[in-house]
């Protein structure tokens, strides 16, 4: 794992709403989320990042070993890439993307387990 991956600073950092990947707001605009940004588009894009990210979740799981872990599966993790991820994320994407995401096959399930 990169240590670009690691968040540099929790007082700013962000999980994305689709992954639940941890990082600052900054690494998030300039190098987008490491596994949604072919969708979501947040590299270069503050709106984008502000839209498909939250401040609010709890929680924090150092995936070293997607493929070998129970915890990623469990997760819904295992099959994204190394990095710092939020058990939960308060907040879902905007009805836009959700659109956007169903329209191009892509299903959306929203990482806020105080939804259910």
């Amino acid at each position: 794992m990169s240590m670009d991956m690691i968040p540099k600073d929790l007082r700013t950092a962000r999980a994305c709403l689709f992954c639940s990947l941890i990082k600052t707001f900054d690494q998030f605009e300039f190098d987008g989320c490491d596994n949604c940004d072919s969708f979501l588009r947040m590299k270069n894009n503050r709106d984008n990042v502000y839209d498909c990210t939250s401040s609010n979740f709890d929680g924090m799981i150092a995936l070293m070993s997607p493929e070998d872990s129970w915890v990623a599966k469990w997760q819904r993790i295992n099959r994204f890439t190394k990095g710092i991820y939020a058990i939960s994320v308060a907040g879902k994407l905007p009805n836009g993307v959700i659109r956007d995401l169903k329209s191009r096959g892509i299903i959306y399930k929203p990482r806020d387990t105080s939804l259910r």
